[in-house]
């Protein structure tokens, strides 16, 4: 989320992470890059490791040694951290998890 509006989505995948941009985000009024390493585009982007501004927005130090043990994330886990931890950050960017739908059939 950017400013309480949806702007894209982040995914772990076998080679690493990638992000992309909601295309309903782009076609908005006046839509922002979240970040300058993050250009506003259509196409995903790749990355064999976390994007550093997604890496930056998790808590260091003491805090992070408090999340890891509350919520036993191991502490090479960043995309858990950021997922579990960065749901109400200082700036104008937060991440929060897709749940996903439990189907019965």
């Amino acid at each position: 989320m950017y400013s309480n509006q949806l702007a894209g989505y982040i995914e772990k995948t076998d080679q690493g992470y990638r992000f992309k941009y909601d295309s309903d985000y782009l076609k908005s009024e006046n839509p922002k890059p979240i970040s300058q390493t993050l250009p506003l585009g259509p196409n995903a982007q790749s990355s064999r490791t976390l994007f550093s501004f997604f890496d930056g927005l998790i808590p260091e130090g003491w805090l992070l040694n408090i999340a890891s043990n509350h919520w036993k994330i191991y502490r090479t886990d960043r995309f858990q951290f950021l997922i579990t931890l960065c749901r109400d950050t200082i700036g104008a960017v937060t991440v929060e998890p897709i749940e996903e739908e439990v189907t019965n059939g």
